[in-house]
């Protein structure tokens, strides 16, 4: 059901010092900040040759990373994102299994424009899962 995966999710205290590590350090191509209103981030696309890194940082009080970040001061891996080709049917098919789907189980617009989902960490051993349409 899943296929590749798309990215991995870190939130940090301090975007432009975490893209500067990426940019400068690693030498990794880094896109210029966006901010996603409806998600509540501003992010930063990290971009390898066989994924993506998402820099996420709390755009608001009310950002779900600003809650990650009082609890991981110095950031970390907040979820990771894998490709489906029919976001609906793999929703149906997770709930089927017992997967608890994050909100109200309908798929949103993700930073990368395109349906997304979040999967309940609790079920898929502490890790917070994003199933994203391509």
């Amino acid at each position: 059901m899943i296929g590749r995966l798309n990215h991995v999710a870190i939130a940090v205290p301090d975007l432009e010092a975490a893209a500067a590590i990426y940019r400068d350090t690693l030498g990794a191509k880094v896109s210029p900040p966006q901010d996603e209103p409806d998600n509540g981030v501003t992010v930063v696309f990290v971009e390898l040759e066989n994924t993506k890194i998402e820099l996420l940082h709390p755009l608001g009080k009310d950002s779900p990373i600003e809650g990650f970040l009082q609890k991981n001061a110095s950031g970390g891996i907040h979820h990771v994102c894998y490709e489906v080709e029919d976001i609906i049917a793999a929703r149906d098919r997770l709930k089927a299994k017992g997967a608890r789907i994050l909100g109200d189980g309908e798929p949103k617009i993700g930073a990368h424009k395109k349906p997304v989902l979040f999967l309940h960490p609790k079920d898929f051993s502490g890790t917070l899962v994003e199933l994203e349409q391509v």
